[in-house]
């Protein structure tokens, strides 16, 4: 299928949000699960947990690193299922429906617990643009698609 220019440009548009951040997913994933989840503490939430009492040093970088994989996880999916996820509204749905979670959990924890640092606030600004884009060019290839 031959694009036109704006369709082209959604589509390179579409695949820089999916691909920057699935590829962060992947690499937060496997660096706080598997490489620091110390330095991801410190880093993130300028929080030095070698200072908490063994007992809850142990939970939390065990609840962390478990959070993490899942994130690990989730991108591997997103990786191994890029074209159905283009192309597949089974897939598309999962994967926009997985993303506006953490978009959600993101806007829900500002009301609830307050503002978060400026790049939580980059996160959950680049997540929404991206989620946008791909629904919008996801959508008008389905639509193509049902046209054609």
């Amino acid at each position: 299928m031959v694009l036109s220019q704006p369709e082209e440009d959604m589509k390179i548009a579409s695949h820089f949000f999916f691909y920057t951040y699935v590829g962060l997913v992947v690499l937060a994933g496997f660096w706080g699960a598997f490489i620091s989840p110390h330095f991801d503490y410190r880093f993130l939430f300028g929080m030095d947990v070698s200072g908490l009492p063994d007992s809850q040093r142990i939970n939390m970088l065990s609840q962390y690193r478990f959070l993490r994989a899942l994130e690990l996880g989730f991108g591997l999916f997103s990786l191994v299922f890029r074209r159905q996820i283009f192309t597949q509204s089974k897939f598309n749905t999962l994967f926009l429906g997985i993303m506006a979670c953490g978009i959600v959990a993101r806007l829900l924890s500002i009301l609830i617990d307050g503002r978060p640092n400026s790049m939580m606030l980059f996160f959950m600004i680049y997540e929404f643009i991206g989620i946008l884009i791909i629904y919008l060019y996801t959508s008008h290839q389905k639509q193509m698609r049902l046209m054609s």
